[in-house]
């Protein structure tokens, strides 16, 4: 199977590398713990807190499993390579959207990297898909569940 190249910011792969020091020393110590408390509780087949633990160990790993596999395939985005001339990932893009006349700033990033709540979205996300490759001034057009938006870009920065 081909893997897919995750794109990061450098900030993106610090923080990775950061869960996964986590998850792979204090996290993984705490679910050990949790394993030998509940064995000193006896009989396994009634003990619901070594099954819990075990769930736990077992969700640790996969975590542990899925962010290996990120950084192993991670491109860095250089941000001496990001112009301000058409939309990439590492932009930040402010843009007017027509329909509801409302200005919006959106930093483009990889599908790792998404939290709506700062307005990080994907470049794989419908309007992602939209806005790259796309200048200054462009309207833009995003098939959505609720038919096409539109938007107009009014600035692109680092």
């Amino acid at each position: 199977m081909e893997e897919k190249e995750v794109l990061l910011t450098q900030e993106g792969y610090d923080n990775l590398e950061k869960e996964l020091n986590y998850l792979r020393t204090d996290k993984r110590a705490e679910v050990a713990d949790r394993i030998k408390v509940a064995l000193g509780f006896g009989d396994l087949s009634e003990n619901s807190e070594y099954d819990e633990a075990k769930t736990a160990q077992a969700e640790n790993e996969a975590k542990i499993a899925e962010l290996e596999n990120k950084l192993r395939y991670a491109k860095i985005i250089d941000e001496k390579e990001i112009d301000t001339e058409t939309v990439q990932v590492g932009n930040i893009v402010k843009v007017l959207d027509i329909e509801f006349d409302e200005t919006i700033e959106y930093t483009i990033v990889g599908s790792t990297e998404v939290n709506l709540a700062e307005n990080k979205i994907s470049n794989e996300s419908p309007l992602g898909k939209a806005l790259l490759g796309a200048k200054k001034n462009q309207t833009v057009d995003v098939k959505a569940p609720a038919g096409v938006m539109q938007y107009k870009i009014l600035s692109i920065k680092k």
